[in-house]
């Protein structure tokens, strides 16, 4: 008996265990509370490093070494139209380029609008992101975070759920659990080539996928970001390209002006050049430049700063 509650014991500390680049997967929800469900066991497909259907939702983890951590975060949203999740290129990747510069990341795994499972498919994401955000301030000061310093990032359809995250008021993952007592706006965003809003400027393939080929007005109005900011909006770094002919460079335009309307304090770049593939490396000419970008304009935020969490 004791040899096997030395087993658990082990288990446990293994799960939540903190080393330098250290990589572990946790679920957001447990097996009884998790809410848009139909209470299905699915399983979990990927083809070339691409998941369209999830069996757990969840976060794979990448810290930072003790002696680099800044203490701010960052939880990546995969991109892929919601209909799949890009996980590697657009979200480990960047996880581990965070981590060059002190940023703990978090690449989350949510749920997709296509899921069998869900009662209300438009809201998968978006409920999946507000617990991960929860989930993550409830472990802050286990894993050295400030509570205060966590922003999301997205690419694509990732980046309009990062808008979503960023405005939408409404508590969707609410389970009356310890973790609901966090709250699930982030302190910063990045959005690059966003899939942002979902009126006529809209990425249709996102559109028909996360609210259907015939969505009302309410829904529509709802999931596009760029209608529903307000005070409460954190900070932004937004960029895109202007001969993106996937999402109308107009996403990003748009959002941005709806910041600045209302004082948030937010930059954008439209770089000529870059069409729908701007990633970490490989860009055109000055669309290089993003990260380097997006790296100063956290450390001009003071993200960078490095902070004890006590």
């Amino acid at each position: 008996m004791e040899h096997i509650k030395l087993m658990i014991l082990g288990s446990v500390i293994l799960l939540f265990s903190v080393s330098v680049y250290s990589q572990e997967y946790m679920p957001l929800w447990s097996n009884y509370n998790m809410p848009n469900s139909r209470g299905m066991e699915l399983p979990r497909i990927e083809e070339r490093e691409r998941i369209t259907q999830i069996d757990v939702p969840g976060m794979y983890c990448y810290f930072t070494s003790k002696e680099e951590n800044t203490g701010s975060a960052v939880l990546i949203f995969p991109p892929g139209g919601y209909r799949k999740e890009a996980y590697n290129i657009a979200g480990i990747q960047l996880a581990k380029w965070f981590n060059t510069f002190g940023v703990n990341a978090f690449v989350v795994i949510y749920r997709l609008p296509t899921s069998p499972d869900l009662t209300d498919s438009a809201f998968g994401p978006l409920t999946d992101a507000q617990r991960a955000m929860k989930r993550v301030r409830s472990h802050a000061a286990f894993w050295n975070i400030d509570p205060e310093r966590i922003g999301v990032m997205g690419c694509s359809a990732g980046g309009g759920l990062v808008s979503n995250l960023s405005t939408i008021q409404n508590d969707y993952s609410c389970v009356e659990d310890s973790i609901d007592q966090f709250p699930f706006v982030p302190d910063f965003q990045i959005s690059i080539s966003g899939a942002i809003s979902m009126q006529q400027d809209a990425h249709e393939g996102s559109r028909n996928a996360l609210l259907g080929e015939n969505p009302d007005e309410k829904m529509k109005s709802l999931f596009s970001g760029e209608l529903n900011v307000g005070v409460h909006t954190p900070p932004a770094f937004i960029a895109c390209a202007s001969d993106d002919p996937v999402v109308n460079p107009m996403n990003s335009l748009r959002y941005y002006q709806a910041l600045q309307a209302v004082g948030i304090s937010s930059c954008l770049h439209i770089f000529s050049r870059g069409k729908h593939s701007i990633a970490l490396r490989n860009n055109p000419g000055a669309t290089n430049l993003w990260s380097h970008l997006c790296e100063a304009w956290m450390n001009e935020m003071g993200y960078l700063t490095r902070k004890e969490v006590l």
